[in-house]
């Protein structure tokens, strides 16, 4: 018998989609408008989308504001900003200097990498801000017996830990050298590594054993369906009443902290999983899929979307930040290579640069979203 999983309607998944990438999109270029503004650099326009303006106003300042067509992205086009390479043009030298002063150009090379930086770091912010939030309302989950937080108390019919040796009670207490305070941090650092020999500290009697053990490989379906491969060692947790500890700020801004660095790490290293073939790259997505768990999670409740927006804006953080040319760390990397050189990089290998990265990103692009057509259910299995 086929297993049956939910489904949301499409309007959901466009309102969800739009939900989600709208204020993501927005905050990050505003990151780069107003570290601009706090520098002088004049700004001709703030776009929200690519391609046709659908809708827009200029401001005293002179910035025409816009929505346009496509709702992929978003730029921010500062005066004296025209080029790949950022060379002067003509117009810019026939400028008074007063309008020079104005141009991204014209700023000194820390306010430019400043500049470029402030759009992934307001993504990193948004994430924490968004998990302390939560941490702040909620308080933390504090186990009424913290000594039975990781204690084994079953194993699974296929138990790859039971063969290596653990018993029930053994307390997980680290694997992989990596202190283990939750049966969920046991969890999360264990399910990334299908097929892979992992150390697993345990304590047992007082005394510190440690086993290596290699996870079993299994694909998981959530309740809509969507696929992903996991590894386990076949072991169940110790049911632990828990309560709600109310934290602080201050404590809730480092929790915050902690939980947006493990939602990196599990995404650098499902990445470079499908770079090295170890996963699949169905599990990548592009925009319909993202679409599509948009209103999955909104229609799960406002937490769980406000949640997948936080995970989402690490994701636009890291990619933005990585060293390709038309990307925000492609322009860093420049910005890093000219600081150490004492001179920039030539125009003509800065134009080539970005012209390579712009093939790049758009053929990745393309590749995900073929990835997401593929995925469709019209196509079958």
């Amino acid at each position: 018998m086929a297993e049956s999983f939910e489904s949301v309607p499409f309007w959901m998944m466009v309102v969800g989609f739009l939900l989600m990438l709208g204020p993501l999109v927005t905050l990050h270029e505003l990151g780069h408008y107003l570290v601009g503004r706090w520098f002088g650099v004049k700004a001709n326009v703030f776009s929200i989308g690519f391609g046709k303006e659908l809708a827009g106003w200029t401001d005293k300042r002179g910035t025409r504001w816009r929505i346009s067509a496509l709702p992929l992205g978003g730029y921010v086009q500062f005066a004296g900003d025209m080029s790949p390479a950022s060379e002067p043009s003509e117009e810019y030298l026939a400028l008074p200097q007063e309008e020079q002063d104005k141009c991204f150009q014209s700023k000194p090379l820390y306010q430019k990498a400043l500049i470029v930086a402030a759009g992934p770091v307001t993504n990193l912010l948004i994430a924490v801000a968004i998990f302390a939030a939560f941490f702040m309302s909620y308080g933390r989950p504090v186990p009424v017996d913290p000594e039975q937080e990781t204690t084994v108390a079953a194993f699974a019919e296929q138990s790859p830990a039971r063969e290596a040796g653990i018993e029930i009670g053994d307390r997980i207490i680290a694997v992989e050298g990596e202190e283990m305070s939750s049966f969920r941090e046991v969890q999360l650092a264990i399910m990334v590594y299908p097929n892979r020999e992992l150390d697993v500290t345990v304590e047992r009697n007082g005394e510190q054993l440690t086993f290596p053990i290699t996870t079993r490989s299994e694909e998981f379906q959530d309740r809509f369906g969507n696929s992903s491969t996991v590894g386990l060692i076949g072991i169940e947790g110790q049911r632990v009443e828990r309560v709600f500890e109310r934290v602080g700020p201050i404590d809730a801004l480092g929790l915050g902290v902690a939980e947006s660095w493990r939602g990196l790490k599990l995404m650098v290293t499902g990445i470079g999983q499908i770079i090295m073939g170890d996963r699949s790259v169905k599990e990548m997505g592009g925009p319909i899929t993202m679409a599509k768990y948009s209103g999955e999670q909104l229609s799960l409740g406002w937490p769980e979307f406000v949640s997948f927006v936080a995970f989402i804006s690490l994701n636009l953080a890291f990619i933005n930040l990585l060293p390709i040319p038309v990307l925000d760390g492609g322009h860093l990397a420049f910005y890093a290579a000219e600081a150490i050189r004492r001179k920039p990089a030539s125009a003509r290998s800065q134009e080539w640069a970005f012209r390579t990265g712009l093939a790049l990103v758009l053929a990745l692009m393309l590749f995900v979203t073929l990835v997401d057509i593929a995925k469709l259910t019209f196509w079958g299995s």
